[in-house]
């Protein structure tokens, strides 16, 4: 479309060519008279710049603020005790790692693109966090602390040590009012950030993720839920359609963060790994390989997991040996024992289906 700069040199051009026309003269129409004013109309080009999203690395997502993407990750031990219940940040976490630990669950909260104030409550750290956690490039540990071995290993991993002794109300640590100890232990990510080494460097991404546009393998199954029983919790992962996400449920009761939001992740994870001991302290092997279920955009892809150095990510592929892509945005990863999750398919009620 011409501007309005032009589209007065063209009537302009018109007027004058019907002004000679009807005069008559020759030297106004002359042919060096109409090329001298069609060079003076000229075509307007609009050219398009896209900039590129800026995608977090643990999500894949577009990045809430530019700002968080060169700062490090945090990892924040949350309890999962009935007495911590409900929890404060489990919906902002980029990742969330649920590890058996002593007839109960606790989860290892990661995050980078966005954090939460206050968050927790804050529990122990346990040696089977050490290489489960490794590949996120020295992430900064939270923790309330740990026995003397626990302790010495953590200080001497990648990890960076931000206990509550080693932080303290620097970190934004207190103890809330409305809990009991020692389920009543908070902090704030963004003191906790603050604290993080001047050369501290961001994660490598965790997973692979699909395009826009792009979807699950055709041989995937459409997926109802899923059930698994964790040490001393049973946990169930529902697909919503509604909301294009998967929602918890603990003991057959809806999980809920502190501002009544379920707990929900657009992708799970389901790891089977080898349990060992410690004392009296479950350990997950992490490093090896074994069977894995990925939960994602509504559908099941079945496959394994691989890795072979602690310090890099894990490997899900499907049976066909393809990476598995996830959808972008949060995940949550259940480290299971063998044999301790049933798929419940589309269509089957929840409820007619035990736990394994």
């Amino acid at each position: 479309m011409l501007n309005r700069q032009t589209q007065k040199l063209v009537a302009l051009f018109a007027a004058g060519v019907i002004v000679a026309s009807c005069s008559g003269s020759s030297d106004s129409s002359s042919p060096e008279s109409v090329e001298s004013t069609v060079a003076s109309v000229e075509e307007t080009t609009t050219t398009t710049t896209t900039i590129p999203i800026v995608r977090a690395p643990l999500t894949g997502a577009q990045a809430p603020d530019e700002t968080v993407i060169g700062r490090p990750a945090m990892v924040v031990k949350i309890d999962n005790h009935p007495k911590a219940r409900p929890q404060w940040g489990l919906n902002q976490a980029d990742i969330v790692f649920e590890e058996n630990v002593e007839q109960l669950t606790r989860f290892a909260a990661v995050y980078q693109s966005q954090g939460s104030d206050p968050v927790g409550p804050v529990r122990s750290g346990r040696l089977q966090d050490i290489d489960l956690l490794a590949s996120l490039n020295a992430p900064l540990f939270v923790w309330s602390g740990g026995n003397a071995k626990v302790t010495s290993a953590i200080r001497k991993s990648t990890m960076i040590d931000l206990s509550h002794s080693a932080a303290n109300e620097a970190g934004g640590f207190r103890r809330e009012s409305s809990r009991v100890a020692p389920h009543n232990l908070v902090a704030e990510t963004s003191k906790l950030w603050t604290l993080a080494p001047a050369d501290a460097k961001p994660p490598v991404p965790q997973f692979e993720y699909r395009a826009d546009g792009e979807t699950v393998p055709t041989d995937s199954k459409p997926s109802g839920a899923v059930k698994i029983s964790m040490d001393g919790v049973d946990v169930m992962w529902e697909w919503s359609p509604e909301n294009l996400t998967f929602v918890r449920s603990q003991d057959d009761k809806p999980h809920v963060d502190m501002d009544d939001v379920r707990v929900n992740a657009p992708n799970v994870i389901v790891m089977s790994v080898i349990y060992g001991k410690s004392g009296g302290s479950p350990i997950a092997k992490t490093i090896g390989s074994g069977e894995v279920w990925v939960y994602t955009a509504g559908a099941l892809i079945q496959g394994s997991w691989e890795r072979t150095d602690a310090l890099e990510p894990y490997v899900f592929k499907d049976t066909k040996g393809a990476v598995i892509k996830l959808t972008p945005g949060r995940t949550w990863v259940e480290v299971i024992r063998a044999k301790s999750a049933v798929h419940i398919p589309e269509g089957i009620d929840t409820a007619s289906v035990p736990y394994p």
